[in-house]
């Protein structure tokens, strides 16, 4: 769709055609029914031109602004009503089950209402010990701990980061978990599958029984690799681990464990397929950077990437040559936003954004010749591309790619985005404006019932950590909390809950929710009354 300034001229829709001085914002709002498209006035009528349907009203609660409808309907905010300008955009976008999220946004509270209810100590089924706090009516096991043994020999490693499901059969789920190790102190998976001999990073396929609290095998699916974060799962049964740490071969590089000369480029994401051992070579054109997230748009079968790089990061998408087919290559591109080269501050929540998207012309050029590890990052951004404040989780649905940034925003407390592949649309979906309420969201996973689960990330040692849910109405509450205090159970001592959360998935049947605590590494799942709420 072309920007709204190439439309045709059609006067008995547009109050005024003329540029102005003062109306440089997209999304500025004058009277009940005048927005600011590209320096031009336009009133919004009924029918929209070219089709589309726009209605304009004086919002209740404020002098001046829209409301516009979505799929036809007025947004029925309960209790806060969202000014969402740029009518006739938001209009077109069809934007389904969140409209209720952006028909609340803007302010942002805490409001156990939305939630289960208050957090309270539940000791794990399988340890006795109290390790979550939870609402009442839920419970969970422990299980695939740090240390534990792995199937061929060896010891489970620690770091448990990201996670996803990829398969479910007969009540058995099959997850395949992210280990974010930085240390040379060797593979842990077999030589097949094993990219860099040294590197002790990689992924464990677990099979396990929810339902019998029973761990059917913890098997090494990937190693030699280097700070596995997230990553994401594939509709065709994979999962895409994504390296965070980024080198070059043949340099010294600085490690947790001291500095080593690695024998392999480091910065890339890798497949790991449902059932036995990934390949172990690296999608170079998915490009060399500080990966987080991967998630595949199941539709098109692009793949959006985040980029977790201070102080600026990008919002990447891989076109694959054949869909499903990601070795066979394709083209990194980085998102661009029209007249808007930084996203990590000033921004309003619900400001509809025109992007389109800059190619990134040598993906495999991570680290330039300083040694600098921003060379895709900057491409993109030499290229149009705009920055975001160090991106995270990114989960993809039929009409929305939803991210995160765990530092963006005026407080730099969070934010989540909403991007719409079809209108080619950025929304500012959430931004915290109080760290009591959402301080560093990570890892995102949308829930079956509508709402977003966002694992917590905080910086600072007095923080307990949460599991937070985002509803489709914009409410954010705490659902679960780290209290995982040890004195030497399983070999583990101290105070970890300031641990992070990460991993969150749920079973397809969304009855189960599984996610990590990074350290010590354990994964949980999660069971209970769901009905009751909105994630």
């Amino acid at each position: 769709m072309a920007p709204c300034w190439q439309w045709p001229k059609a006067p008995a829709c547009f109050a005024a055609w003329a540029p102005t001085p003062n109306c440089r914002d997209w999304h500025e709002v004058r009277g009940p029914d005048r927005i600011c498209c590209g320096g031009f006035w336009l009133r919004c009528c009924l029918p929209w031109h070219c089709s589309w349907r726009c209605a304009a009203e004086r919002a209740n609660n404020s002098t001046s602004g829209i409301v516009v409808r979505l799929n036809s309907e007025h947004l029925a905010a309960s209790r806060r009503r969202f000014l969402l300008c740029g009518g006739s955009l938001a209009a077109a976008l069809g934007l389904g089950r969140i409209g209720g999220l952006l028909a609340s946004a803007g302010n942002p509270i805490a409001d156990n209402r939305a939630g289960y209810g208050p957090l309270a100590p539940v000791r794990d089924l399988t340890t006795g010990l109290p390790l979550l706090t939870l609402p009442a009516g839920f419970s969970y096991r422990s299980f695939g701990w740090e240390g534990d043994a792995l199937v061929g020999g060896g010891a489970c490693p620690g770091a448990h980061d990201g996670m996803g499901v990829v398969a479910a059969d007969g009540g058995v789920i099959t997850l395949i978990r992210n280990h974010e190790v930085v240390r040379a102190s060797g593979t842990f998976a077999p030589a097949a599958a094993s990219y860099d001999p040294v590197c002790a990073g990689g992924t464990v396929t677990l099979r396990y029984d929810p339902d019998r609290g029973e761990l059917l095998g913890a098997t090494p699916s990937l190693s030699g690799t280097l700070q596995n974060c997230a990553g994401g799962t594939t509709p065709w049964g994979s999962w895409l681990s994504c390296e965070e740490f980024v080198s070059s071969a043949g340099a010294r590089s600085v490690l947790q464990d001291g500095q080593h000369v690695l024998s392999r480029d480091h910065g890339f994401v890798f497949e790991v397929p449902g059932e036995g051992l990934s390949n172990a070579e690296p999608l170079v054109a998915m490009g060399q950077f500080r990966h987080e997230a991967a998630s595949v748009h199941a539709r098109s079968g692009i793949v959006y990437l985040t980029e977790d790089h201070s102080p600026d990061a990008g919002f990447y998408r891989f076109v694959p040559r054949v869909p499903g087919q990601l070795h066979a290559g394709g083209r990194l591109q980085m998102l661009a936003v029209e007249d808007r080269a930084d996203l990590r501050r000033g921004m309003r929540v619900g400001a509809l954004l025109p992007v389109h998207w800059v190619d990134i012309e040598h993906p495999d050029r991570g680290i330039e010749g300083d040694g600098d590890i921003t060379g895709v990052l900057s491409q993109g951004v030499a290229a149009g591309g705009s920055r975001f404040s160090r991106l995270e989780g990114c989960i993809a649905t039929d009409e929305v790619v939803y991210f995160t940034s765990t530092d963006g925003g005026d407080l730099a407390a969070g934010q989540v985005w909403g991007y719409f592949p079809d209108r080619q649309v950025l929304v500012l979906i959430f931004e915290s404006t109080d760290r009591a309420v959402l301080d560093y969201p990570d890892n995102v996973v949308l829930s079956p019932r509508g709402g977003l689960v966002m694992c917590q990330d905080s910086a600072g040692e007095a923080v307990v950590e949460k599991l937070h849910g985002l509803t489709a109405q914009g409410e954010v509450f705490a659902f679960a909390g780290n209290n995982v205090v040890l004195a030497g159970e399983r070999g583990f001592n101290g105070d970890f809950r300031n641990s992070e959360w990460a991993g969150a998935c749920f079973s397809p049947d969304g009855r189960w929710l599984f996610a990590n605590i990074y350290r010590p590494g354990f994964s949980v799942a999660i069971t209970g009354p769901w009905q009751q709420g909105l994630i």
